[in-house]
């Protein structure tokens, strides 16, 4: 008896892309409930709709779907999920970058397209199988999954979703700025790279669907699968080690902090300032007297709640200072005394008994990379230029 189908060299490549997608979509749900971590839920679900995608094209390429026994089962299940993976970025996004992030019920308004085609593939299964008991929707022997109106709604979708994710990921560094002193070292750079990943797929998407339209068929689609599944294996193994970081970094003593909650408490705060708090040059002076006289900035993980107690006021008085007084965000004008200190120390030759990076964690800078960025930025010089241009004066 012959079988029915067979893995060749197309479908045997997509199958190894198919395998490591579901079994990192395991291992990340795992990780997700073990350490309750909402963000590895999403990215699970994400990982396991990418693994569907590619999955008609991976059986397509073993015969599947040319053989009655098998197609007649694959013609109805609705792999593609074009219109779900765009909401599901989203939510993984926000999910990330917002520990407090639930689901509201406002949020379901985005799950139903999805829901709509789901409907849609029940009525055409129903129809064909149940009702004529004969092919009336695929008469063409087509994938519903592979129309061009569904696809190229899919990719509308996904475009959408990644806009608004990108938007969000920008309020989110917005608010870091303002509200802690260690920006660089949370700015989760996996999201960014992960929406450049994700803008990838698009393109390609865009690029193969112009150079063959019509999607129903198999024909040169392996190579958009082949790409698409090269990014789809990157964002699967990029983001299980990002969740091995932050599931490992969480047992370290560090001051986690939400943005997004304390943007709500800088608004209530608005509301509580007096008069008094509003005089800035008096405000400014108590500032600039508390960063130059008690070295607040050599705290690592300064926060703008931080500076509020110490000045027995609101967070909202200080970002206001910080922003209208001295035209910064509350990063940069940490920064910026760390650097002044720094110069300090080079003007009295500590250089030349400690090394550059044992100066820059003395004055309250986190890492090398973040002392070396933030030095440029204000002195438009290197620290060792700085100190070459120094020497020579």
């Amino acid at each position: 008896m012959d079988f029915p189908f067979s893995f060749g060299q197309k479908s045997s490549l997509l199958l190894i892309f198919f395998f490591h997608g579901i079994v990192f979509s395991f291992l990340s749900l795992r990780k997700g409930i073990v350490h309750n971590n909402k963000a590895s839920k999403w990215l699970s679900l994400l990982l396991f709709l990418y693994a569907m995608y590619i999955t008609p094209y991976m059986l397509g390429y073993a015969n599947w779907y040319s053989k009655k026994i098998t197609a007649d089962i694959l013609f109805f299940i609705p792999f593609m999920q074009v219109l779900l993976i765009g909401p599901v970025v989203y939510f993984y996004t926000k999910s990330q970058l917002n520990s407090g992030f639930k689901l509201s019920k406002k949020d379901y308004i985005h799950f139903i397209p999805a829901i709509l085609y789901a409907i849609y593939s029940l009525v055409v299964f129903i129809t064909d199988k149940l009702i004529l008991d004969d092919y009336y929707f695929y008469a063409d022997y087509r994938d519903k999954d592979m129309s061009n109106w569904y696809q190229a709604t899919g990719l509308v979708s996904m475009a959408f979703y990644l806009g608004l994710s990108l938007r969000y990921y920008s309020n989110y560094k917005k608010l870091l700025f303002d509200t802690v002193s260690y920006a660089d070292s949370i700015l989760f750079k996996w999201i960014r790279n992960f929406m450049i990943a994700f803008l990838g797929i698009l393109i390609l998407r865009v690029l193969f669907f112009i150079t063959n339209p019509e999607w129903g068929e198999f024909g040169s689609q392996f190579w958009h699968y082949i790409a698409f599944s090269f990014v789809f294996y990157y964002i699967a193994v990029t983001g299980y080690s990002n969740i091995i970081k932050q599931t490992t970094l969480s047992v370290e003593k560090f001051k986690v902090i939400n943005v997004f909650e304390d943007e709500v408490s800088v608004f209530k705060d608005e509301t509580t300032t007096n008069a008094s708090e509003k005089d800035l040059t008096i405000w400014k002076d108590k500032l600039s007297k508390l960063m130059t006289e008690n070295h607040l900035f050599e705290n690592p993980r300064l926060t703008l709640s931080d500076v509020a107690k110490e000045l027995s006021t609101t967070t909202k008085t200080i970002s206001s200072v910080v922003n209208s007084g001295f035209n910064m965000n509350f990063n940069d004008f940490v920064n910026h005394h760390r650097i002044e200190s720094v110069k300090e120390k080079f003007e009295n030759g500590e250089q030349n008994t400690t090394t550059l990076l044992g100066i820059a964690l003395d004055c309250g800078f986190n890492s090398k990379a973040t002392f070396n960025r933030a030095f440029k930025k204000s002195t438009s010089l290197s620290p060792k230029d700085y100190l070459e241009k120094l020497t020579k004066e």
